[in-house]
């Protein structure tokens, strides 16, 4: 990786779900002159408002928010369409004289543009399609073993029930003809985006965290969340598989509409807000791994009183 920044200033907040990054955003944007580019795989959704906490229309009217409502939730947007559009903002940004700020959650997008991806085939769902349908038949357990015969290194990572990436592993293998981990040995590596300062909101006390993450789902839930999901499924187009409807609350409101469907009954609401709310503490602890492996980030303790104020003075000494 490069050990100049680029020419023009390039900063970014990152950090795990509810930990503060949207309220950190407006006042950094304006103290460095910058609009916001979303860092979220599923803020690009449109139709997908409440259950993704994404920004007020009086919050993109004060600063300029991109890479949000792109895509319709029955398209793909992967981390290379992701690498591609923020590229083209940041250059359109500078043409303008604006800094950029990358503010989000999804860390495989981050890396996309810090590190650069590896040059791996696009998704195949025809062999989604079989893999899923060997799956219901075998289970993961047993694609599990069948991915330890062909790729042991990328099978020695995957727990045996790590359906997502067992799933992805084998469709690049019979896809190809080669294992994923040979992508990742031999990477084609993008220019990296190099920030001038990299800023991660992380909890000193956990409980923190998972007191916000209960409190956004509540107002989630308060919201019309379920009336929501159940808007997207009647639209008919709409899978439980797709990227979009497998973000974190979707899923677990998808699942539970198909049970409540299938036994009748009141919606189980306390049971979504249970589940809602594990899922997002798993994926925020995944979160807080990809960001501890990336050193370059300046840590921020986003359950102390002063995190905005440590945040612009940081922001101060990089301008």
């Amino acid at each position: 990786m490069p050990d100049e920044p680029m020419p023009h200033p390039v900063y970014a907040v990152a950090g795990p779900t509810a930990s503060g990054k949207s309220a950190a955003a407006l006042p950094l944007a304006r103290l460095l002159d910058a609009e916001v580019i979303s860092v979220d795989s599923a803020l690009v959704y449109r139709g997908m408002d409440i259950g993704t906490a994404k920004p007020s229309v009086a919050e993109r009217a004060e600063v300029p928010h991109h890479l949000i409502d792109i895509r319709d939730p029955a398209q793909l947007y992967s981390a290379a369409d992701f690498a591609r559009d923020a590229l083209a903002l940041i250059a359109s940004l500078h043409a303008r004289g604006k800094a950029a700020l990358l503010v989000g959650g999804t860390m495989l997008y981050f890396k996309a543009l810090f590190e650069g991806l590896d040059d791996m085939p696009a998704a195949d769902h025809a062999i989604r399609a079989a893999l899923d349908a060997e799956a219901a038949q075998r289970g993961w357990p047993a694609l599990h073993a069948e991915l330890a015969a062909v790729d042991p290194e990328t099978a020695g990572r995957l727990p045996p029930g790590d359906s997502q990436r067992i799933q992805r592993a084998l469709e690049v293998y019979r896809a190809t003809g080669r294992p994923i981990s040979s992508f990742h040995a031999n990477a084609r590596r993008a220019p990296p985006v190099v920030p001038r300062l990299f800023i991660s909101l992380e909890p000193q006390d956990r409980a923190w965290l998972h007191e916000r993450i209960a409190q956004r789902f509540d107002a989630m839930l308060a919201a019309g969340f379920v009336d929501e999901v159940r808007a997207l499924r009647a639209r008919g187009d709409l899978t439980p598989d797709l990227p979009s409807m497998r973000s974190v609350g979707y899923r677990q409101a998808w699942e539970l509409l198909d049970a409540q469907k299938a036994a009748g009954g009141p919606f189980p609401i306390a049971e979504l807000r249970q589940r809602g709310i594990a899922a997002t503490r798993q994926l925020a602890k995944r979160q807080l791994t990809w960001l501890r492996s990336m050193p370059q980030r300046r840590v921020v303790a986003c359950d102390g009183p002063g995190a905005l104020d440590e945040v612009l003075a940081l922001a101060r000494a990089a301008l």
